[in-house]
Order: structure tokens, then sequence, then C-alpha cells
């Protein structure tokens, strides 16, 4: 059974229980290796890596430095899309969608999942590593949380590469290219409009990635699927 196409090969409906303990098995429990992983690289860089966010800041200042009205506007459309509300209302509508098209409630949650773990990460982490965000001018209000790792960028991969994932599913091979050409170019957009916007270092937007694509995979391999039930069905 491929793990792009798992869903497919094995389309039988699980039970809520027994879904809901794959869920913490295979999903929530695994998460603690991507939660120690960005831990473990903000502390880094909040202690003895403390020195390369200097080295850092020049590609916000840089980016700053060459800010302009357009770009401003621009990219204050293309946080937007990073933005918690954005991320949770997109995930909803797109699960219900998606639910409403296969009946199949257990695939339809995918996106929820994988959102609902990168945020768990995000603000458990955010927490711990407390990293001051770049000293330049913010061109967005800054939320409660610090630098260190991207929310935006975190909610906007997670939420993105499992579109990416589904739309594998498209049987138009046109649309399906230009969807999962815009469902990963979006995390990238999300991510440049952060750093020129002041509110990131480069590494917070790499690791918000990293985390965003860690629960993205988890949340598709979340639910146990039977291997020979895919095999005899092929």
């Amino acid at each position: 059974m491929s793990f792009l196409t798992r869903y497919q090969d094995d389309p039988a409906t699980p039970s809520v229980g027994s879904a809901l303990k794959d869920l913490g098995l295979r999903a929530v429990a695994p998460g603690l290796v991507p939660f120690a992983l960005v831990v473990g690289v903000g502390l880094l860089l909040k202690g003895p890596l403390k020195s390369f966010g200097t080295s850092e800041e020049a590609v916000n200042r840089s980016l700053a430095d060459g800010r302009t009205p357009t770009w401003n506007t621009i990219t204050m459309l293309l946080s937007h899309v990073g933005n918690t509300e954005y991320v949770i209302g997109i995930g909803v509508l797109v699960a219900l969608l998606v639910w409403w098209r296969t009946r199949q409630w257990w695939y339809a949650i995918v996106p929820i999942v994988a959102i609902s773990l990168q945020a768990t990460i995000f603000v458990i982490a955010t927490a711990i590593v407390g990293r001051p965000r770049p000293h330049v001018t913010h061109l967005d209000p800054a939320p409660p949380t610090s630098s260190y790792p991207s929310g935006h960028q975190g909610a906007s991969t997670a939420l993105y590469f499992t579109f990416l994932l589904m739309a594998t599913r498209i049987a138009h091979p046109v649309l399906r290219t230009v969807v999962m050409v815009l469902c990963g170019a979006a995390p990238f957009l999300v991510g440049y409009a952060r750093l020129y916007r002041g509110m990131h270092y480069p590494t917070d937007v790499a690791m918000g990635a990293v985390n965003g694509i860690l629960s993205a995979v988890l949340a598709w391999g979340y639910l146990r699927r039977d291997r020979s039930a895919a095999q005899t069905r092929a």
C-alpha cells in the first residue's frame, strides 16, 4: 500500500473509537518527535547559537530597507493567508466539502488533524523558547507569542501541504497540477511575507515549515489502513 494512496487503497470505514485510538497512537504520540526537534533547535538559537541571530537579522534589515508601498500591500495579503482564523476557516470548509464529496469523514478530517497538531506544538514551543522578534520595524501587530517558530508559516504549511496530498486524488490532470502547484507555493509566499514584514528570523520560518510538514505527514498517516485488504482489492 502506497503512503500517498492509502485512503484510496483501503476505503473501509473505521469506528470512531478505533479512529481516536489511531489518532493518539499514530499522530499525537509521535508528535513528540517534531516537538522535541522544534524546541531543541529553538533553545540552541536562544542559547549557544544566539550570535547566529545577529547574522540572520541582516536578512531582515535587507528586506526592510527595500520595502515599497506596493510590496507592503502584497505581503500584507500574503501574510493573512497564514492567520489563525483564515487557516481554521479554510481547513473546516475544505473538510466539509471533502466529506460531502467522499462521505469519508475519517479522510475529510485530515487537514483538521494537521493544523491542530501543528498548533499544539507551536503554542508550547513558542512559550518555552521565548525568542524576541527581529530588531526592525514590524509591519504587522506582534501577537503575544514569541518569534520562534513562525506560527503563520507552520499553520499554512500544515494546511496546504495536506491539501497538496489530497489533491493527488483529483482525476483531471490539468486541474490536479494547478491545485498542487498552488498548494505547494502558498507556504513559501507566506514565509517570504513574514520575513519581509519583519516578524520573524529566517530560522523561525524554516522551523515553522518543518513543524507544518511533519504535522501534515503525521496527520496523513494517522489512520491505520489494512495492507492486505488493499492488496486483495488490487
